[in-house]
């Protein structure tokens, strides 16, 4: 799909979608328990390759947007009668590895994007804890074989590339026989999402003890998650956010509550660029007011996924934004850092890709042809430059149907003169 995107403003009142990474998790960990029910879940590409991954080891799962209703397998997951294909969602590829070391065993594999992403540290996590994980062509890339239980014992994982592999761990090893001891090897890259897993884990009764450096899981566990409702999405809002803040614009988005989602920093970055913000934490109510902006250095080791949205800002703001300790961004759906230097160049930016970052001398940008990448967040991201920079063709828009299916919709409602169509 193209969309094309013209100068606009925006204005209104708009709803901020559910949390992908809080749906990720109460899928899973409530299809590793009892069950229960999972309440306004989000429902995009990627958390759908969750619930088909939940129900290959034995779970059921019905229900729509409201309400997700599970019966799960009270930690004890059946072995796939099949391949199981994550489509593009490298969380679930990284979760459902760990979950097949519950079982005698799975394969793993995805699309061309997941099929270039890196999984070294966590096979080798799985391994020292008496599972046989290993990449079929010995790239650590899927397809992915997972093979025995894992038992407990010690591990030492490498943190540089994501938390996504100690997220996997800590939701498989209270369920391993004999308690479990990782080890964090170097900075823990997004931090964040695996104190998302940790929160999750203990609201349905699992014993982890840590100082984010060392992880010690009790075996034997059991899981109970209830009723979870999930939170809004910082990184969706990232985008309604900064479409307001670009154009001038006001805004308010509904559904926005404190949590420990590390994308919640957007918050604190636009404000610091200049933007008004008023924000109703009990309500859940932010209201924006887009004024001009100016340059800021943001590190990004525990906000990946912002770093598209702070480019497009820092390609429009006053004076220089630079983006550091960000090198782990370029094993996502592809690397956004070359993704965004690439096509805001196109668009008249000046911006030079550094290996852990970007720096970026703010000024004005044109409307072209870009390319999204086959990325959800290059797409939307690029979507907020076309909005200043008018007459902007974005390719494979589709994407966004990963975390955010009705984006252009929603957009568009708000006054955003967006059009898409099939190439």
């Amino acid at each position: 799909m193209i969309a094309s995107v013209e100068r606009s403003q925006v204005s209104g009142v708009v709803s901020v979608p559910p949390s992908k990474s809080y749906t990720h998790r109460a899928i899973t960990i409530s299809a590793l328990g009892p069950g229960g029910s999972v309440k306004r879940p989000l429902l995009s590409a990627d958390t759908r390759a969750t619930i088909k991954a939940s129900e290959a080891f034995g779970a059921q799962i019905e229900g729509q947007e409201e309400e997700l209703v599970v019966i799960g397998v009270e930690g004890r997951p059946s072995t796939p009668d099949n391949v199981i294909d994550v489509d593009n969602s490298g969380t679930t590829l990284r979760i459902m590895s760990a979950v097949a070391a519950l079982t005698e065993g799975a394969i793993l594999t995805g699309d061309a994007s997941i099929r270039r992403r890196p999984n070294g540290p966590l096979l080798k996590s799985l391994s020292d804890l008496g599972a046989e994980a290993f990449s079929i062509k010995k790239n650590d890339c899927a397809p992915l074989v997972i093979r025995g239980r894992i038992r407990g014992g010690k591990t030492v994982l490498d943190g540089s590339v994501s938390s996504q592999f100690l997220s996997a761990l800590l939701i498989s090893c209270p369920l391993a026989e004999n308690d479990s001891e990782i080890e964090i090897d170097g900075e823990l890259k997004s931090r964040p999402y695996a104190e998302i897993t940790r929160e999750m884990l203990e609201e349905a009764g699992a014993k982890i003890e840590t100082d984010f450096r060392r992880f010690f899981v009790e075996g034997g566990q059991s899981y109970d998650l209830g009723g979870y409702t999930v939170p809004g999405d910082f990184s969706s809002a990232s985008y309604l956010l900064a479409a307001a803040a670009v154009t001038g614009s006001h805004l308010t988005i509904r559904g926005l509550r404190p949590s420990k989602q590390g994308d919640s920093a957007i918050v604190g970055i636009l404000q610091e660029m200049g933007a008004k913000i008023s924000w109703d934490r009990e309500k859940g109510d932010l209201a924006i007011e887009g004024r001009e902006l100016y340059g800021v250095e943001v590190d990004a080791s525990l906000t990946p996924d912002l770093v598209p949205t702070i480019a497009v800002l820092g390609a429009l703001a006053k004076g220089r934004t630079v983006v550091k300790n960000a090198e782990h961004v370029r094993h996502k759906e592809t690397d956004r850092l070359h993704a965004m230097a690439t096509e805001l160049s196109k668009m008249g930016a000046k911006i030079k890709e550094r290996p852990d970052g970007l720096v970026i001398e703010g000024g004005k940008l044109e409307g072209t042809i870009v390319s999204g990448h086959h990325d959800h967040r290059i797409v939307m991201a690029l979507t907020v430059a076309g909005l200043v920079a008018g007459k902007t063709r974005i390719e494979t828009a589709e994407s966004v149907s990963v975390s955010y299916p009705g984006f252009f919709e929603e957009i568009a409602r708000i006054g955003c003169n967006v059009e898409v169509r099939e190439e």
